[in-house]
C-alpha cells in the first residue's frame, strides 16, 4: 500500500551556536500539492528546506520519501531522490549562457565533447510544456531576474525532479512574473510534481497552495488547509499578534526641493539604447515619492545614476541646491541614504561582522575613528547594539554575527536600520521590504513614513503595487526608460496604475511640467 505522502520530514531539530533554528518540526508534503511553508524572517524556514535539500544534517529527525526512510547528505543525493531547489538567492554562473546554466553537472558528453544540441531540444522543449520562456543563448549576468528564475527552474526540470522546493521565489519578481510564476507552479503540480513553496506573502498563499505550515521562531505552530482559512488568521500565527497590514499615514505636506533630477540620460549596459532617457523629476520635503514600473524599465539605471554608482550621458542630479552631478559617492552620502535594490552585492560586506556592517558608511567619523586612525570599536559596538534592539534585527550572536550567515529579511533589516539612523536630507529605498514579513514590513513602512514626516525627502522605488499604492504620495511611473505617469494614489486604481506600466497608457502631466 503506497504512502499519500512523497516527503515527510519527521521531528526535525537543526542547531546552530546560540540558535536552534528547527526545534522539532514534523512536515508531511503529499504527492501532487502545492504545499506552502510560511514564517517570519528568521523562523527556520529555509534551514528546514536546506535541511531536506542536504545543504544542512539535521542533528534530529528523519526524512522519508514515499514511506521509506532516505539519508541526504547533500544535494547530489537530494538530486538522485529527485528533490530540487530553487534559492532565494540564486545558484547561477553569471559568465555562462542560460543553457549552459542548466545542464552544468549533468552535461552529455561523447569522446569528451559537450552534446548540447540534445540538451538543448530538451530545454526547449520543457520551456514550451511549462511556459517558461527563456533565450538559451543569453548570458546570465544580462537577463533580468525573472528569466534568471525561470533558468533555475529549468535545472529542476531537466533533471527530471518530481520533488520541487521553491525558496521565496516571488521576493524578486514584478507582479506580471508572479502571475506567471503562480500559474506555471499550478501546472507542475497537475503534471503530478509536489511542491514545497517557502512564502510570507499570504495572498500569494492564499492563491497557489493546498495547505500551508506555519513556523515561528524555529517552532512547529500548525498546518491548516487554505480553503479554510484567511489573511488574516494566516498572519496571527505567522507572527503570533494582529497586524495592520495597511499602513496609517497623514497626507503630505512638501516643503522644499531636495532632489531635483534634470534631463538624466542613462547608458543601457545590456543593449544600444539607453536605459534612462531624458528624465526630470523633484522630490520635496515630507513626501514620498515612489518609482512604479515593471522592472527593467529604467528603474535600476535612474537610482544608480541618483546615487553615483553610474555616470549621466547627460543631465544633472541637484541634492539641497547643489549640484551633486560628479560627486563620489562619500560626498553625496552626507546627504543621502541609499537602501540598494541588490542586498548582497551593494549593501553589505557579508564575510565583515554585522557591527561593521552598521557603520560602513560612518566608519571615518570622529565618532567611530580617533585623531589617529584606529577605530573605536566599542563605540561601534555599541552603536550596532542599539540598531540591532531598536529594529529587531535577529541574528544568531548579536554584533558579532558574520552578516553572511543571517537570513536575507535580517540582512535587510541591517541594511535599513543603518540607512534611515544616519543623518540624511533624502531617503532612496528600492525594493526596502523585499523578503520581509508582513510584521517586517509593517515596522519598515512606519519607519519610512516617520522619515517623512520628520521632514526628509523620499524617493521609493517598489515593484509591489501595494506598496506603492500604501506608501507614496505621487506616483512617477516608468516605461522604457521615460516617466509616463505622474499621478495621484488616491484618484487611481492598481488597474490604471498596471496599464501605465505596461505602457499602454500615458498622461500628459509631464509635458505641462516639463514646460513649467
Amino acid at each position: 500500500m503506497g504512502t499519500e505522502y512523497a516527503i515527510e520530514m519527521c521531528n526535525i531539530t537543526k542547531r546552530f551556536p546560540g540558535i536552534v533554528a528547527n526545534d522539532n518540526i514534523t512536515l508531511q508534503l503529499k504527492k501532487g500539492e502545492i504545499h506552502a511553508l510560511l514564517g517570519e524572517n528568521g523562523a527556520g524556514k529555509s534551514t528546514l528546506m536546506s535541511v531536506l535539500f542536504g545543504l544542512y544534517q539535521a542533528e534530529e529527525g528523519t526524512i522519508k520519501k514515499n514511506g521509506k526512510e532516505v539519508k541526504i547528505n547533500d544535494p547530489n543525493d537530494a538530486n538522485a531522490l529527485g528533490i530540487g531547489m530553487v534559492h532565494q538567492h540564486f545558484k547561477l554562473v553569471q559568465c555562462f549562457t542560460v543553457l549552459d546554466n542548466i545542464i552544468l553537472g549533468v552535461e552529455d558528453t561523447k569522446h569528451g565533447f559537450l552534446q548540447k544540441d540534445k540538451a538543448r531540444k530538451k530545454v526547449m522543449e520543457l520551456s514550451e510544456k511549462y511556459g517558461l520562456k527563456v533565450d538559451p543563448d543569453a548570458l546570465i549576468q544580462d537577463i533580468t531576474v525573472g528569466m534568471q528564475q525561470r533558468t533555475e527552474i529549468l535545472k529542476m526540470l531537466y533533471r527530471d525532479n518530481d520533488i520541487l522546493i521553491f525558496d521565496e521565489p516571488t521576493a524578486v519578481l514584478t507582479p506580471q512574473e508572479i502571475e506567471e510564476l503562480m500559474q506555471i507552479m499550478k501546472n507542475l503540480a497537475k503534471e503530478g510534481k509536489s511542491i514545497l513553496f517557502i512564502s510570507h506573502k499570504l495572498n500569494e498563499i492564499m492563491e497557489v497552495a493546498d495547505r500551508v505550515t506555519v513556523l515561528r521562531r524555529g517552532k512547529y505552530i500548525g498546518t491548516v488547509n487554505v480553503a479554510d482559512t484567511n489573511e488574516n488568521e494566516l498572519s496571527r500565527m505567522m507572527v503570533g499578534r494582529d497586524v495592520k497590514l495597511v499602513a496609517d499615514k497623514s497626507p503630505a505636506q512638501p516643503k522644499d526641493v531636495v532632489l531635483d533630477v534634470k534631463d538624466m540620460t542613462v547608458a543601457s549596459k545590456l543593449h544600444n539604447n539607453n536605459a534612462v532617457k531624458h528624465v526630470s523629476f523633484q522630490v520635496r520635503q515630507g513626501e514620498i515619492v515612489c518609482i512604479a514600473g515593471i522592472d527593467g524599465n529604467g528603474q535600476t539605471e535612474l537610482v544608480y545614476g541618483i546615487t553615483g554608482l553610474e555616470p549621466l550621458k547627460e543631465g544633472t542630479v541637484s541634492i539641497c541646491g547643489k549640484d551633486e552631478t560628479n560627486a563620489s559617492i562619500r560626498e553625496r552620502s552626507l546627504e543621502m541614504s541609499h537602501i540598494p535594490e541588490d542586498r548582497q552585492k551593494h549593501g553589505l560586506i557579508l564575510d565583515y561582522p554585522l557591527d561593521y556592517n552598521m557603520v560602513l558608511e560612518r566608519y571615518w567619523q570622529p565618532e567611530f575613528t580617533s585623531k589617529g586612525g584606529f577605530l573605536k570599536k566599542d563605540a561601534i559596538r555599541r552603536y550596532s547594539d542599539g540598531l540591532i534592539e531598536k529594529y529587531d534585527v535577529r541574528s544568531s550572536q548579536g554584533s558579532d554575527t558574520l552578516v553572511r550567515s543571517m537570513s536575507g529579511g535580517n540582512q535587510q533589516k541591517a541594511i535599513v536600520a543603518r540607512e534611515l539612523d544616519k543623518e540624511h536630507k533624502l531617503l532612496v529605498a528600492v525594493q526596502p521590504t523585499r523578503g520581509l514579513d508582513v510584521g517586517a514590513i509593517e515596522f519598515i513602512h512606519h519607519q519610512i513614513i516617520a522619515s517623512r514626516d520628520a521632514g526628509d525627502a523620499v524617493l521609493l522605488v517598489s515593484l509591489e503595487l501595494e506598496e506603492v499604492m500604501n506608501l507614496s504620495d505621487r506616483i512617477l511611473v516608468m516605461y522604457e526608460g521615460e516617466i509616463v505617469g505622474d499621478l495621484d494614489p488616491k484618484k487611481i486604481t492598481t488597474e490604471e496604475l498596471g496599464l501605465y506600466m505596461a505602457g499602454a497608457k500615458r498622461n500628459t502631466q509631464k509635458a505641462e511640467a516639463s514646460s513649467l
